[in-house]
């Protein structure tokens, strides 16, 4: 009989090469689980955003250099129920900045710029004055003393909006501090068109959205129509509006493109590679070149660099992020690069708690503690009047006002007690604000507000009396010395 067998050397590699693969196996099964974990809690988060009115856009999270998390809440077109979804565009508004800075720095790679020349060596027309004091690197660190132009009538070709600044006085010696100027930004698009007789949108299409295959992104022109763009709310007395009407181009290379989460996510893998920009030059985005106060960190060319909390812990972690707020849009983006992470939120409301949601997904990708959103008691309050009355929905918010499950907001308070107001309802509005005063006695607001329904209920003397009261604690109460006048005035 003939006997076949291994030896037993042989027997014991291909035992250990089984068990370290199931091992292996063993182990990705164990992390695809936990990113599953992380995944599933990112989405109990912005959910719970989303119903309580926190968020309403699109998000896309990732982790370790792959996507971990990506969806839509909400609706991009409120009036034809259309959903928010991954390929549905959001203007971005001040993170635009960190591509003009990128458009900026190939200019200066290929030798076409230098950072530290006189702007007035690229901008003959520009004011000289002012030309030969500011540099292209002070304009990127926001440190050039430009003013913003905010505020003024809106114009439309750079030339114009650069001619809305250009003869105003300097806010500080360039180079001396940070003071975060849009106005800086348009120069610096306008400079770039000059020097390349290229468009801004021409060089953003060229440069950077071609080369990354980005193609849900571009400039906005708000007359032009934009395939899947998302339409623009700004949010009132508990209730979303419309802002179509805004036209918001004028933003230019300060804050004028679009993009979905998708392609900003493109967009940030890039950031990891020499595709647009070698390293040396690319370094220089994200180098700490100035100090930020407000934002309790620093600026580089377009980016805020910043040492945050991760979650609730005392833990920090370094970030290099910018946000955005234009009419109806806000826009945020977080990456972390030690972990290769990104968390990208674009929202078409002017109301999301978009730091606080990324705040607490960071909790979640490094495993640290973080808090969910607390129930806004107003809201819940609004839902028992609405399917039980008012006395109901009084009680219920008196009964939960101290849970540590909800907040309280003076605001929230208020606003529910004008819908009642201007619904025509003064009986159920003035009930909401008398509980305001309970909930607030210390504040103006309330007492202003009740005076008003008491008024529009023909109670004067109580009306006076409760506008008093609130300007005895707000002397600077200007409606309430308008409405006692007034009230006075009309004595019967």
């Amino acid at each position: 009989m003939t006997t076949s067998y291994f030896p037993h050397s042989l027997i014991s590699l291909l035992t250990f090469f089984f068990l370290a693969s199931c091992q292996g196996e063993s182990q990705l099964k164990a992390q695809n689980e936990k990113l599953s974990s992380k995944a599933e809690q990112i989405e109990n988060l912005i959910g719970l955003y989303s119903d309580y009115g926190g968020f309403n856009g699109s998000v896309l999270v990732a982790h370790e250099g792959k996507i971990l998390y990506k969806g839509g809440y909400g609706k991009a077109n409120m009036e034809w129920d259309i959903p928010n979804e991954l390929d549905t565009k959001f203007q971005i508004a001040s993170v635009s900045k960190q591509f003009t800075a990128m458009l900026v720095m190939q200019l200066v790679s290929e030798g076409k710029l230098d950072l530290h020349e006189p702007i007035s060596t690229y901008l003959p027309d520009y004011p000289t004055e002012k030309g030969d004091q500011i540099n292209i690197h002070q304009l990127l660190t926001h440190s050039s003393g430009v003013p913003n132009a905010q505020g003024k009538d809106k114009a439309f070709l750079p030339k114009d909006m650069v001619n809305q600044f250009a003869n105003d006085k300097l806010e500080f010696s360039p180079g001396e501090k940070f003071g975060y100027s849009n106005s800086g930004y348009v120069l610096l698009g306008y400079l770039m068109e000059t020097l390349t007789e290229k468009s801004y949108e021409e060089l953003l299409k060229e440069r950077i959205f071609e080369p990354l295959g980005m193609e849900n992104s571009g400039f906005y022109r708000h007359r032009a129509i934009i395939n899947k763009m998302s339409s623009g709310y700004v949010k009132g007395f508990g209730d979303f509006f419309d802002m179509d009407n805004t036209d918001e181009s004028s933003a230019y290379s300060a804050g004028g493109i679009y993009a979905t989460v998708e392609d900003l996510y493109v967009w940030d893998q890039a950031l990891y590679t020499e595709k647009l920009l070698p390293q040396a030059y690319k370094d220089q985005l994200f180098t700490k070149h100035i100090a930020d106060p407000g934002y309790g960190g620093h600026y580089g060319y377009g980016w805020e660099l910043i040492d945050r909390k991760v979650g609730d812990s005392d833990s920090l972690i370094e970030t290099i992020s910018h946000g955005g707020r234009i009419g109806g849009y806000l826009a945020s983006i977080r990456r972390m690069p030690s972990s290769r992470s990104s968390i990208i939120l674009l929202s078409n409301t002017n109301y999301a708690f978009l730091n606080s949601i990324s705040k607490a997904i960071t909790g979640i990708l490094y495993d640290k503690p973080y808090s969910l959103p607390l129930k806004p008691l107003a809201l819940f309050m609004n839902e028992v009047i609405e399917k039980e009355g008012i006395d109901k929905g009084i009680s219920y918010y008196k009964e939960h006002k101290d849970s540590d499950e909800y907040y309280v907001s003076e605001q929230e308070l208020i606003i529910a007690g004008y819908k009642k107001l201007h619904a025509g309802n003064a009986e159920d509005a003035a009930k909401i604000f008398k509980l305001s005063i309970q909930v607030f006695p210390d504040r103006d607001n309330p007492y202003d507000s009740y005076a008003e329904a008491l008024m529009e209920l023909g109670e004067r003397e109580e009306s006076i009396k409760f506008y008093k009261k609130s300007l005895e604690i707000n002397p600077n109460n200007q409606n309430a010395v308008r409405m006692i006048e007034k009230l006075e005035r009309d004595e019967p």
